[in-house]
This record gives C-alpha cells, sequence and structure tokens, in this order.
C-alpha cells in the first residue's frame, strides 16, 4: 500500500506535473467564469516553469544529494558488489525484446569496472517491478544481469532477487539474501543523487554496506552560476531532485528509515 500510495502523491508533486496542472486548473476556471483565479494559476504555472527549467534551483537541489557521500577509499579486499536497480527500462526491454539502459545506465558500467578490478567479488543484483502495474514485465534484476553477462561478466558471479519494488525493499531484500558477516566489505553502487536514501534503507535493514557513489548529474559550484542549458534540462533535474527528496521525506515520515538524511560515518 505505501508504494502505491507514495507513487500517487509523487505523481502531483513533481515540478513538472505540478506546471502542467497548475496551466490546466488555470484554463478550468476561466472555462467556468472564474477569470480572476483562472489567470493567476496559469500566470503562476509560467513562473514555475521558468524557476524549475531555467534557474539552478534543480542542479543546487541536486548537488546537496550527490556531494552528500564521496567516493570511498578502498584498502581491503571486496567481499560483493550491490548493484540497486534503477539503471535499465524493464518496458521497453519486454515489448522491444532488447536489453534497454537509460540515463542511469552508468551504474551497469561501474559495476563492470569494479568486477574487473576485484574479480573474487561477489555481484548481487537488487530489483524487481518499480512501476505500478508492473505484474508480466521483466524485473530490473534480470535486464540488468543479462546487460552484465553481455559485457563479460561471469555469470557464475551474479546472485539477485526480484521482489523489491522501491529502495527499503531493495535494503530488506539484500541483507535477506546476502547475510553480510562482520568484517566484510560489501559496495552498494547506485546513483550518486540517490544515495542518502539508499543508505537510510540499507542501514534500517542491517546492512552497512559502503557507498560508491556514480552517475552524477551535477558538475559542482559553476552550475549554481549560471542557467540551465533548455527547460526541459532543468525540469529534468528538477524531477530528478523532488523524487530523492521527497523519497527521503517520506521514508523518514512512514518509519522506515531512521535517518532523515544520512551521512557517512
Amino acid at each position: 500500500m505505501f508504494f502505491v500510495i507514495s507513487k500517487l502523491i509523487e505523481f502531483f508533486l513533481l515540478p513538472s506535473n505540478l506546471v502542467a496542472l497548475l496551466g490546466l486548473a488555470g484554463i478550468l476556471a476561466m472555462l467556468l467564469g472564474k477569470s480572476r483565479l483562472g489567470r493567476a494559476c496559469i500566470v503562476a504555472s509560467i513562473l514555475a516553469l521558468t524557476i524549475f527549467g531555467w534557474s539552478p534551483l534543480g542542479p543546487a537541489a541536486l548537488m546537496v544529494l550527490e556531494d552528500r557521500f564521496p567516493q570511498p577509499t578502498l584498502d581491503k579486499p571486496v567481499t560483493g558488489i550491490i548493484l540497486l536497480g534503477g539503471a535499465v527500462d524493464t518496458h521497453i526491454s519486454s515489448d522491444r525484446y532488447t536489453l534497454a539502459i537509460n540515463e542511469a545506465g552508468e551504474r551497469l558500467t561501474a559495476t563492470v569496472d569494479l568486477s574487473r578490478r576485484y574479480p573474487d567479488a561477489r555481484i548481487f543484483l537488487s530489483g524487481g517491478s518499480g512501476h505500478i502495474g508492473g505484474a508480466g514485465t521483466l524485473t530490473e534484476s534480470q535486464v540488468a544481469r543479462d546487460i552484465l553477462i553481455s559485457l563479460g561478466v561471469s555469470p557464475q558471479r551474479i546472485d539477485m532477487e526480484e521482489r523489491s519494488r522501491n529502495t527499503c525493499e531493495n535494503g530488506t531484500e539484500s541483507a535477506t539474501s546476502v547475510q553480510p558477516k562482520p568484517g566484510e566489505l560489501w559496495l552498494l553502487v547506485t546513483s550518486a543523487s540517490h544515495m542518502p536514501r539508499a543508505v537510510g534503507c540499507f542501514r534500517a535493514a542491517g546492512f552497512d554496506a559502503t557507498p560508491y557513489p556514480v552517475d552524477y548529474r551535477t558538475r559542482g559550484a559553476a552550475d549554481l552560476k549560471r542557467p540551465t542549458s533548455s527547460i526541459s534540462v532543468g525540469l529534468a533535474e528538477t524531477d530528478l531532485a523532488a523524487h530523492e527528496w521527497f523519497g527521503l521525506l517520506s521514508y523518514r515520515i512512514a518509519g522506515l528509515t531512521a535517518e532523515m538524511f544520512p551521512a557517512s560515518h
């Protein structure tokens, strides 16, 4: 139930959707003869589109997330590498009979690189269907496994779970499947902006994996001094940041995590 409710609430809170909903509300109000309210909603929609699309708001919100966990210094053998779902498109993969990678595909290439640097490390994939009504489609772990194998990773090294639908379920299902032992070094591979939420969920599950952030979307402080290159780019970054901040807040309110904004030990 939490999964469905959180998806529905997020739909109305995503900045790009909010812009459209404000505009539609303005048009509806105008058609109903409420001109003043209609004009106010349309003006608010245009202002929101400008702020979310062109201003550094999205990059700034993303940068705070991406800078939370630095790249780790690895000074002992790596026991295993955990790759979280989110780097593939299961619907396209299923409907087009292909292996579709999305904009977070660096999670996969980083995992391949780590698998070569640490040839004795196990590889664990965590990801079921992260969509409402996703029954019957391929799971994220299935598609990721096929991609990793196509890139040269031995199938004998790969284990996976296909039950999790969100990040906290990634944590609990991974902990149950892997059962990490004290002293083991497990790397947690996911997008840098997603890492705070992932760490919070894994810690709540009792799995203290080492964050290995990849897939950065911001360059640094210079991004805060210039407008985005296009409204579509700005909206995408603002939506991604809103998705992560909403996730951090909702997980904490629901009691799924013990920290609102986890940090390095």
